[in-house]
């Protein structure tokens, strides 16, 4: 076990971005900003809470942008099916159902039905589009997805707590993101990822502690801590909508995936690519049936055409159980990438190994660390979904 003299966690810094509860779902402060400056995740800031409440009365959860984009699609097939959601009135799912039809509110045509060869629907145009000129999208608050999917508390750290109780936190307890608050003032004053944690790690290459821990095997620390037999996985000719519906019903960020045999991996899917269903126009049009082979394809050309740089450019990221810590570090740092993937000497998939399962290897939980920390987290609603 390495050891640390645990510094407070306001010595790391990082973008600091968040919604207010009554700011509109889809609204320009929020997915336009999201879409620009790749913002995963944002704080929710209760409107109405009094100028002199608490940091534990203002803020209220966290919400993902990926959370959003399977919201709607739910709430589209939904809709769709004539059922209406909790947090959609009947004129409202009539609405959206039209705007999927590609009528959009100004009588212009947004976006346009097609029948497909084995005669399903497609739809033309984009979907962000065609979602943005909606009484929809107008309308639906940050509030009215609270508890749905990737919703998740508002657990934060404050800016005397060690790293030891961050590290735990993104790792034991399953936190993604970590607000940090300043007690004294009650603002929150940062976000901790494990992203971020990674990186710092990366940087700490050459110092002896770092050396002594991460020239260890992978084999040696434990991992791949899953078996093969139960690695959650998504075959390549399979709808690409049934991999994002996996990973919201599992809880999960990601999928390896598999060639026919389901043997050996071929690509990475992410929860949060689901964002290029509502951005890219050529992927939109066929989201209902295109493969996940077909996705990836398409979503890279997309990327090529935009000249955006993403790790669904590199290619699959694959690492030996004979890999060092350090090297599987250096690499998830430099590709930005959130998983690799384990494969023996033939590509056989053995495993995977994620940002959180890095961090758990960095600390224990003493007897009693905790204490009371957990009494005041506002509990996830009933319904909820992370």
């Amino acid at each position: 076990m390495v050891e640390f003299r645990w510094a407070p966690v306001d010595k790391l810094s990082f973008s600091l971005f968040w919604v207010g509860s009554h700011i509109l779902l889809f609204g320009p402060s929020f997915i336009r900003p999201a879409l620009s400056h790749k913002i995963l995740s944002a704080p929710v800031r209760d409107a109405d809470a009094p100028d002199d409440a608490s940091w534990m009365d203002r803020y209220i959860g966290i919400v993902e942008f990926a959370g959003v984009a399977m919201w709607v699609l739910n709430q589209l097939d939904a809709s769709a099916n004539g059922k209406v959601g909790s947090t959609l009135t009947r004129m409202d799912s009539f609405t959206y159902k039209k705007q999927a039809n590609g009528v959009a509110e100004n009588g212009l045509t947004s976006a346009t039905s097609q029948s497909t060869d084995d005669g399903s629907t497609s739809v033309a145009g984009s979907f962000f589009e065609t979602l943005t000129s909606s009484e929809f999208y107008k309308n639906t608050k940050v509030r009215d997805i609270s508890g749905s999917f990737r919703w998740a508390p508002f657990l934060a750290l404050q800016t005397s707590d060690s790293f030891l109780t961050m590290l735990l936190l993104l790792s034991k307890y399953r936190v993604k993101t970590l607000p940090v608050v300043d007690s004294d003032n009650g603002m929150l004053v940062n976000i901790i990822t494990q992203s971020a944690v990674v990186h710092m790690l990366a940087e700490c290459a050459g110092l002896d502690w770092f050396e002594n821990w991460g020239d260890k095997a992978l084999d040696e620390l434990g991992l791949p801590n899953t078996k093969p037999c139960d690695l959650l996985k998504v075959k390549e000719d399979e709808p690409v909508l049934k991999a994002f519906l996996l990973m919201r019903k599992k809880g999960i960020g990601g999928l390896p995936v598999v060639d026919a045999s389901g043997k050996y991996a071929v690509g990475n899917i992410s929860i949060r690519d689901v964002q290029y269903l509502l951005t890219a126009p050529e992927i939109y049009k066929d989201y209902r049936t295109i493969t996940v082979r077909n996705f990836l394809t398409e979503v890279q050309n997309y990327l090529i055409k935009q000249k955006a740089d993403s790790p669904l450019l590199h290619g699959l990221i694959t690492c030996k159980r004979g890999d060092t810590m350090k090297d599987v570090i250096l690499k998830l740092d430099s590709k930005k990438i959130h998983r690799i993937y384990v494969t023996d000497e033939s590509g056989l998939l053995e495993g995977v190994i994620t940002l959180r399962d890095i961090i758990s290897k960095l600390v224990y939980e003493p007897s009693n660390y905790f204490g009371d920390f957990f009494d005041g987290v506002l509990p996830l609603p009933e319904d909820s979904r992370v």
